[in-house]
Formats: C-alpha cells, structure tokens, sequence
C-alpha cells in the first residue's frame, strides 16, 4: 500500500460518495474556491454517479425510457470541472487520527491511501435485508443503486416467470409494486404493517390499500416473511410466512434502507439512534473540526418533534451537499432541518404527508386533535374534478399545525407544499385559514381542501378548549 499524498499549498477534500450529497458537497466546494486552492478527489464504489435513485421504479416500470435518463452528471463531467473522481473505488477505512483513507479498487482488489485535509462522507443508505434462509438467494433484489436497478432489470429479463413478490410496502415497495405490474408481472405485496404506507396513519394507507387492490396488486397485510424458498437451480421460487407460501421468480425487497455507517462506527465518530451519523446545523459531524457528512447516512432534526430522524431523500441530499460546499469552500451555510415532506404515487392515485402522524405526536408527548375531510380537486362543476381526502393534526389548546396527509387523484400531492410550508413557519390552523391561496375553477374549490381541513381543524381546537 502506498500513501497518495503531494505536498502543497493547496488543501485536499476527500469525498466518500459519488450521488446526491458527495457530488453536490464537491461541485459546491468547486465553485467557492478553484483547482489551485483546494483539490478535490471523490470515492465512489459503483458504476455511476450523481443520479437519481428516486427515479428507479419509473424506470423499472418503463416510464423513463433509459438508465441513463437518470443521470444527472457523468464522471467524466465531473472531472472536467476539477473533481478527480475515482469510480469502482470502494474507501473501506477511516483513519480519524492520520487524516486519511484506505480504498480499494474493486475491480483489481489493490489498495492505496489517500490523505485528507477535510472529508466528507456521503455514504448513503443500504436496503434492509432481512436476516433468513433464502435472502440472499439469485431473484432476490435490494432496489437501492442503478446498479441495483439494473441488476433487477437483469433478473427479470433472465426468467420466464411471470411472478412477483414485493416485500414491505413503504415507498420503494408500492413504487416498485406499480412498476412490476406494468411490466405484465402478477405482483403481490407481503406487508407487516395492518396497512400499506407506515409513513401514514393507517386510516389514510387503507385508502392507498383500496388503490392498490384495484391496480390488480395483491395485498396481504400483518403478515412477515420468514424466509425465502429456492429451487433445484438455487433461483428463489416462493416467499413464506407463517401462514402463507407465495410462488416468485422474482422478489423485491422494499422493506426500507438504514443509514451505511459502517465506515463512521469504525472509525467512533458519533451516531444516533437510528444509526446515522450525527452533525451540527452546518454537517459538520460533532466533534469533528474537518470532517462533514450529509445525505442518507445523516440524522436530520425533525422541527415539528425537535427529535432526531433518519429520513432518506433526494431532496434533503442535495441541500446538505450544498450546504457542506459552502462550509468546505470557506463560506457559510446551515441546514436547520425538516418536517418530513414527502410524495408518491400509485398509479394515479397520489400520496403525500408532512409533518407527524398520530403516533409520531403521541411519541413526542403531544396533546393534539385531527380532523379528516373530503374535498374535490377542482371546482366540483368543473369537468375532471375528483374526490381528495385531507387529515389535519392539530395542537391541543394552541392551534399549532402539527402534520398533514393528502391521498387523492390528479392534483392532490402537491397540495401538501403549503402544509409544509405552514409547518416550517409555525402556523396555526386558524392562521392557515386566512391564506391567500391562488383560485380558479380549474385548480380548486373556493375553499382549498387545506383550507377546508384547518377551518374544521380550528372548530375542534377551539371545542377542546
């Protein structure tokens, strides 16, 4: 092994992680200060980088025509900007008290050293693989990576079955569901919870469970999978519960993803409970003087709770590199945190929430009320107009907005933006109801369905008082 390591004036940024937050964290570094400052080089141990893994199941199911859609900058773009990014290179040590990294080429297996002046880790996430018989088994497939997608595309061409099994139905697992099924597979969903979509309270995922049923996708609820079972040819051929046996030539694992800090626990720097690593408002990881993280391998501070979250988006990625950019470049950024804004869709039925779920409040200590109304998308006279449901929770006493959850058709997701925004400012439900809301026939009712949730919203507050 070797240490790469020329001495000059320049400083040197390590980046581990070549997606959303690594390459955002470097092209960001990149503008605030030129080659000549400051040198950039980037670990990434797959094929591709800065791409869009939330864009997989639309590829999976046909939707985006071409893998490389997806991609936002190739290597060689960011090379040509000043970044030395090394691909296939997996950094597999962290060497806190010598400034430095160990990576391996995975192609070739050798080994060198690479000495930092500052790091960033954007290490990202890894599917959950639950720990039983078959797991690993050919057919079985994490949908995390493109190279995941593509070696799930890979399976499906490889076999003539025309059987799917999804296990888990969070977001990845219904996307991934939808996707299956518009690729001509029978799919059946095998979920623990008591509905589809835990990111909602489970009155709103029965309206997501009704939405997948009448896709054709079989749902089967409260129900684990205890293992996997091959065939002759070691190929994965079924799925059991307790109960159940479920024929598969292909399962997708869609049971979530935990933060991969891996490297960071051996090297003691600092996690939290969900197992991210831990950063100040402006991701530098605690304690740590030269050393920022960001992305799915970070806790993020939820601002509704002030508890700490593991939430892994896009979204949240790009902002944290940004914000690690600055800070690395000599300027300044924060990142002050989040209200757990996120949208999906089955089909054409869209899902959305912000904010806490019922349980999420009652964790937090939280007296609170909700209200559920039905609304249109439109102007009920306007042609196309179509049935929406909005659940509100509300701080007892107070008024204070603490979450929202929308599932309805065309023009129903996004309407969570001005929940989040109200959550991010601190309304009240009666201040939400003087919002000056843009109106039309064609996009809403006089009244906004989140409107017309917070005014029921702040006659039950006002009745609990």
């Amino acid at each position: 092994m070797s240490m790469s390591r020329t001495r000059d004036a320049r400083e040197r940024l390590v980046v581990i992680g070549g997606d959303a937050a690594g390459m955002s964290a470097a092209s960001q570094a990149r503008r605030e200060k030129g080659p000549d400052e400051l040198e950039i080089v980037a670990f990434e141990r797959g094929h591709f980088s800065s791409y869009s893994a939330c864009g997989i199941p639309y590829w999976v199911g046909g939707d985006v025509a071409e893998r490389d859609d997806l991609v936002a900058r190739t290597p060689e773009e960011h090379r040509a900007r000043g970044i030395d990014l090394r691909m296939r290179t997996e950094v597999t040590e962290i060497d806190v008290a010598g400034g430095r990294v160990r990576a391996r080429d995975v192609d070739s297996g050798a080994e060198s050293w690479t000495s930092y002046d500052k790091l960033v880790i954007a290490t990202g996430a890894r599917p959950i693989r639950p720990d039983m018989p078959g797991a690993d088994a050919p057919g079985v497939h994490g949908v995390q990576t493109l190279d995941d997608g593509q070696a799930l595309l890979d399976s499906l061409a490889a076999t003539t079955g025309r059987r799917a099994v999804v296990v888990g139905a969070g977001y990845i697992g219904v996307e991934m569901a939808e996707a299956l099924i518009n690729r001509g597979y029978e799919v059946t969903v095998v979920n623990r919870g008591s509905e589809p979509m835990a990111t909602l309270d489970p009155d709103m995922g029965r309206l997501v469970h009704r939405a997948m049923e009448d896709l054709g996708i079989t749902m089967v609820n409260d129900a684990a999978v205890t293992k996997v079972l091959t065939g002759d040819d070691g190929r994965v051929r079924a799925v059991a519960t307790e109960d159940a046996e479920y024929p598969a030539d292909v399962v997708v694992l869609g049971i979530g993803v935990r933060p991969e800090t891996a490297l960071a626990r051996a090297a003691g720097l600092p996690l939290g409970k969900h197992g991210g690593l831990l950063t100040d408002l402006a991701m530098r990881v605690r304690g740590h003087e030269n050393i920022w993280a960001g992305g799915d391998c970070v806790e993020v501070l939820d601002l509704i709770s002030g508890q700490e979250r593991h939430i892994p988006l896009g979204t949240h990625a790009n902002k944290h590199g940004q914000v690690i950019g600055a800070n690395v470049g000599g300027g300044y950024a924060t990142f002050p945190g989040v209200v757990g804004t996120a949208v999906s869709k089955v089909c054409d039925l869209e899902i959305a929430r912000t904010g806490l779920r019922e349980k999420d409040a009652l964790r937090a200590g939280l007296r609170f009320e909700t209200v559920v109304v039905e609304s249109t998308s439109r102007a009920g006279y306007y042609p196309g107009a179509s049935v929406m449901t909005v659940k509100m929770l509300a701080e007892r006493r107070t008024g204070r907005l603490l979450g929202v959850q929308i599932v309805g058709r065309e023009g129903a997701g996004k309407r969570v933006d001005v929940a989040a925004v109200a959550l991010t400012a601190g309304m009240t439900v009666e201040a939400m109801t003087a919002l000056d809301l843009g109106y039309a026939p064609p996009f809403s009712p006089v009244w906004d369905p989140v409107l017309v949730a917070a005014r029921k919203a702040v006659a039950k507050v006002r009745a609990s008082s």
